[in-house]
């Protein structure tokens, strides 16, 4: 039996080696097969070819090593290049069908907390199998293999395939989710202007990428920040997939405001309802306590210190990243890997009648007189099939309507700053001052 796959990889490598008595040579260790399964060593991602020569009477039942597509770029890792010995019938009866989930960063901290809870069956369900792409950069590539390394060891049964690589056009094929969390940190003495255009430079490359190779109905949720423009910039970069299916993360500022609320109430998190996060993920956010509700009733009804709704909540909610650094030592990764799993389940199960989640979404045609053309985090709804809608049966008073316009006006600042990635002309920057949330920096 011969095997011949083309691959690819970033580094020189030739090795030779036997396989039951039979001669294999290999430049790379990139493999690539039609089907799911087949162990190969790994190292750095780069073009190669592999050539095996096999007796029929040395392959081994029951696994059967199909020939790869010469022109596939994808790179499965270790077990789970293997196929499954189950027969077509059998699968279809017993699965649904495999879902793609790419995620940038993946070798990452946040990363390292999430992709275990997608394996799990935790966020997608517990009869829904997935298949990871995780996409790293040439320095984190040995991380990846780590992670992936893990992943085999957990013995996850939905987990039918993982692949990595540091190219997000062959990463991002067919992904059904893509969950883009890699992002530069900001470094000392950076401006906020500086890491909008590093970050939104590697988000117009992604989102040229996922409009190239991607499904055409692929749900995006941008995690690394400033998240709201960079999914701007994304989407503008994604001219063939629906704006509306481009998602900034701000789950986790709507669990923190929960978190206080019933802090604040002596209740459990479970009683608070209908929270909202408006506008940008920055100092300039607005939790929501008008709209929202405890045990079913008005926040202002159940908590009515209204110097501490609109200054001390708003602060804590804000601040609470920082805090945690200055007291652990490090960033809120686990938390914001929840409030990841969190955002996906939203739109992947129906909402509770009358409540609602927060998420950052495109603006245009929305019913709250915000400016069009923004990502900006607004109240949805959603039936479970992965999409959402707006909520229609919102009241503002003027304190909440002067918070909206103040994070509205930065998010107009941060699009023209942002101008030469979008398609939109000359960039001009004109942030009227430093809104990063503590513990972002």
């Amino acid at each position: 039996m011969a095997v011949v796959a083309e691959l690819s990889s970033s580094s020189s490598y030739t090795k030779s080696t036997r396989l039951h008595s039979s001669q294999c040579s290999i430049s790379s260790t990139h493999l690539s097969y039609l089907r799911r399964r087949t162990f190969r060593p790994v190292t750095r991602p780069r073009a190669a070819t592999i050539t095996c020569s096999v007796a029929s009477d040395q392959v081994q039942a029951p696994i059967a090593i199909q020939a790869a597509d010469p022109n596939s770029k994808n790179d499965c890792y270790g077990v789970f290049c293997l196929t499954y010995d189950l027969k077509a019938e059998e699968e279809t009866k017993s699965w649904k069908k495999t879902i793609n989930i790419a995620v940038s960063g993946a070798a990452g901290m946040i990363s390292n907390h999430l992709l275990f809870k997608l394996a799990s069956g935790e966020v997608f369900g517990a009869d829904q199998p997935i298949a990871m792409k995780l996409l790293g950069s040439e320095r984190s590539f040995e991380a990846l293999e780590g992670v992936a390394m893990e992943l085999e060891d957990c013995l996850f049964p939905l987990l039918r395939e993982v692949k990595i690589g540091i190219n997000p056009y062959e990463v991002f094929q067919d992904a059904d989710w893509a969950l883009l969390i890699g992002a530069k940190p900001r470094g000392p003495g950076m401006e906020r202007a500086g890491l909008l255009d590093i970050n939104g430079q590697i988000y117009a490359e992604q989102g040229k990428a996922l409009n190239a190779v991607a499904s055409p109905n692929v749900k995006v949720i941008v995690v690394g920040n400033p998240c709201n423009t960079n999914a701007l910039i994304c989407l503008k970069n994604a001219p063939k997939i629906p704006a509306k299916n481009f998602h900034a993360l701000t789950r986790l500022d709507e669990n923190r405001a929960k978190c206080q609320l019933a802090l604040k109430a002596g209740v459990f998190y479970d009683k608070v309802s209908n929270m909202t996060i408006w506008g940008n993920h920055s100092t300039t956010q607005v939790p929501d306590f008008l709209n929202a509700r405890i045990n079913g009733l008005p926040v202002k009804e159940v908590i009515k210190d209204q110097k501490w709704l609109e200054e001390g909540f708003t602060e804590k909610v804000q601040k609470r990243g920082g805090v945690l650094i200055k007291k652990w030592g490090r960033s809120s990764a686990a938390s914001t890997a929840v409030s990841i799993a969190d955002a996906i389940k939203s739109l992947v199960t129906p909402t509770p009648e009358g409540d609602w989640f927060s998420t950052g979404v495109y603006t245009t045609g929305n019913p709250y007189g915000i400016a069009e053309d923004l990502v900006f985090s607004m109240p949805c709804r959603s039936n479970g099939d992965g999409d959402y809608e707006l909520v229609k049966d919102i009241i503002f008073d003027d304190y909440l309507l002067q918070r909206i316009t103040k994070s509205e006006a930065e998010l107009l600042a941060e699009k023209r700053c942002v101008a030469h990635l979008t398609g939109e002309g000359v960039a001009f920057c004109d942030l009227p001052e430093d809104t990063m949330l503590p513990g972002e920096m």
